[in-house]
């Protein structure tokens, strides 16, 4: 059980005045948020425009990994980042300082290829399953049990369906015996709720300003770190059985 911190994701600069967008900026914010309680780092470099770009995960995973040295550091590999997929498998086959890991959504088409090429690269697996026809997909994978983590990452605002649907994909999960770890996680309403939800599993999950920005009672929390911190919190108490 890890409280991993997604700091940036695809949200615009106005989104959040704390909102890291330069690798040196992802490193300080990254430094704190491991101070306060971070287990592990998932990060969406972007390129000087200020876009998410694949070909500035080098730069990013430098200047974090000199900032945070052992944490763990993950990327997006979404198609969306370069919206072509002969450029995103161009990029990551040409990451020189790669990540620790790197997250595949199950929904994009291309995503066995990305999953054998971060294989060959040495590069971690994390499989994003926004759906359980995402979750079905997986399980159908040859090697499918090869991958660091599974994600149960759900975009639904409504909670209850949301909540429905995470089961759905656990439940896929489990009748295929799957035993990989789980990491759940919410976004903007569903952020807390899916927390609380994870501890009580035993699963990890993550939290940072790609997935929302307010705390538990509402609140904008002021950055990043404030953010992890509360799920910090709530991951140091005995979980509900």
């Amino acid at each position: 059980m890890i409280v991993q911190a997604c700091i940036n994701g695809a949200r615009s600069r106005d989104f959040h005045p704390q909102l890291p967008l330069t690798a040196e900026a992802m490193a300080s914010d990254a430094a704190a948020c491991v101070a306060a309680g971070a287990a592990e780092l998932h990060i969406h470099p972007r390129g000087a425009d200020g876009r998410e770009s694949l070909a500035a995960v080098d730069a990013m995973v430098l200047a974090v990994r000199r900032a945070c040295p052992g944490t763990l550091v993950g990327v997006s590999t979404g198609a969306w980042i370069e919206s072509d997929v002969e450029r995103t498998r161009a990029a990551i086959a040409a990451w020189r300082e790669l990540p620790d890991y790197a997250s595949v959504n199950l929904s994009e088409a291309d995503a066995p290829h990305v999953m054998e090429l971060l294989r060959q690269c040495g590069v971690g697996i994390e499989a994003g399953l926004a759906t359980v026809a995402d979750a079905g997909r997986f399980v159908a994978l040859p090697g499918h049990d090869q991958v660091l983590r599974i994600l149960i990452e759900i975009d639904i605002p409504d909670l209850s369906a949301a909540l429905d649907e995470a089961h759905g994909i656990a439940a896929v999960l489990e009748r295929a015996g799957v035993r990989r770890p789980i990491l759940l996680h919410g976004v903007d309403a569903t952020v807390w709720p899916f927390v609380k939800l994870a501890h009580q599993k035993r699963w990890s999950t993550r939290v940072g300003l790609e997935d929302g920005k307010t705390l538990a009672d509402g609140t904008v929390a002021k950055d990043n770190a404030e953010i992890v911190a509360a799920a910090a919190a709530i991951f140091r108490s005995t979980p509900a059985d």
